[in-house]
């Protein structure tokens, strides 16, 4: 059997990309069940609610969820339990000191395979106001309209 190659997204968190400033992005390894893997390559799971936190010398995925595996039995696992990453210590000390700053989290932004290898971006991000999601969404208009002024006028 041929060995899997490149990126399958899995889920992304694109309502982070809506409600955060995002300053950095890093890529993490999942530690997973055996039934959660199978899950995931149903295509099953939802970041919507997850935030990563880093508790003690570990970094732990807290609400993602992943749904029961149906051909499961017994040995299935918990649809919302928190899951550790697997990071380098350097880039567990980059978080802890960045997130007690204030003002800042760690959201996940897509879950995916990477070579058959279940992994999450996380990002390290600053909450948006009211005003700033407003003034991004306004952006977002006015540079889509400027392509569609461009495209029928190269017509």
């Amino acid at each position: 059997m041929p060995r899997e190659t490149g990126r399958k997204i899995v889920a992304q968190n694109k309502r982070a990309r809506h409600d955060y400033h995002l300053e950095d992005t890093i890529e993490a390894g999942l530690v997973l069940q055996g039934t959660e893997v199978k899950s995931l390559r149903e295509g099953r799971a939802s970041l919507v609610d997850g935030y990563a936190m880093i508790d003690g010398n570990e970094a732990w995925l807290h609400n993602v969820h992943i749904p029961e595996y149906s051909q499961g039995t017994w040995t299935n696992h918990a649809a919302r339990r928190k899951r550790k990453l697997l990071l380098h210590r350097k880039e567990i000390d980059k978080l802890a000191a960045k997130t007690k700053e204030g003002g800042l989290t760690i959201v996940p932004l897509a879950l995916y395979f990477k070579d058959g290898r279940a992994k999450v971006e996380i990002a390290v991000a600053r909450g948006k106001k009211d005003w700033d999601k407003r003034q991004s969404l306004a952006e977002q208009q006015a540079k889509r309209e400027m392509a569609r002024a461009l495209r029928h006028r190269n017509r």
